[in-house]
């Protein structure tokens, strides 16, 4: 049985005093939740806060993203030896926004997540088809691409995915039950044709998450978690996406 895994990505939202409310906030509606791995990506500037506040507790700390070089003239880049000072022990690579509006190709994906890997950081990878692609049936096709040239020559160790259709993010569109768990079980398929270990990897969902749709979705055998945009950003919308899951 693979232990949910529920991650909040800020995204450019939460300046340090919101951190600050947010988890102090967030703590108590959680407390007893012990049976799924809760994750938290704020920006960069609200890493130390975070990591202050959640040292005793077993929520993990995750940032958005890292440079593929480990130290050098990468003006405005932050490398993974300044995310684990930090406190991140997890980073998220490869989400549609970055692919979309910062150009990131399957290579630049894959040469952070062995840059993150080799500094000891889990990596959440996300993969996932537009509008366009889905309609043209090209949406196998696409995932297919996108794991061969962001896992090429990675094994699977300290590694999740996240499927996130990009027509479902932010625009209150949702994949259904059933369109999510094919995607995850096409992904699994293929892990296990081309890599050690697929059974036992956690493979995420994201894409206009909220509490009420995830119990429906983690009741999919192939989704093992979410990963969870604008829901994230109120203590109780997401403390009830993480108890919504603890029921799996």
């Amino acid at each position: 049985m693979r232990k949910p895994f529920i991650a909040a990505n800020w995204k450019m939202h939460m300046i340090s005093g919101e951190t600050e409310a947010f988890i102090t906030a967030f703590l108590p509606l959680v407390r007893d939740v012990k049976d799924v791995d809760i994750l938290i990506a704020p920006p960069f500037t609200s890493l130390a806060a975070a990591s202050r506040l959640l040292q005793s507790s077993p929520i993990i700390i995750g940032a958005q993203n890292v440079h593929y070089e480990e130290k050098g003239a990468f003006t405005g880049e932050i490398s993974p030896a300044m995310l684990t000072d930090s406190g991140c022990s997890c980073v998220i690579i490869g989400h549609s926004e970055r692919r979309q509006y910062f150009s990131e190709t399957d290579e630049i994906v894959n040469k952070k997540i062995r840059t993150a890997r080799k500094n000891s950081l889990e990596v959440i990878l996300c993969v996932g088809e537009s509008l366009e692609e889905r309609e043209a049936g090209k949406t196998f096709h696409v995932l297919e691409q996108q794991l061969a040239g962001s896992l090429k020559d990675i094994p699977l160790s300290g590694m999740t995915i996240a499927y996130e259709p990009i027509w479902a993010i932010g625009t209150g569109k949702t994949a259904s039950n059933e369109q999510a768990n094919e995607a995850h079980a096409f992904i699994r398929g293929w892990l296990r044709k081309n890599r050690e270990g697929a059974d036992h990897i956690r493979i995420q969902y994201g894409g206009s998450v909220k509490p009420d749709n995830i119990a429906g979705m983690m009741a999919q055998p192939d989704v093992d978690g979410a990963l969870v945009g604008g829901a994230s950003l109120k203590p109780d919308s997401f403390a009830a996406i993480v108890t919504g899951a603890s029921a799996k």
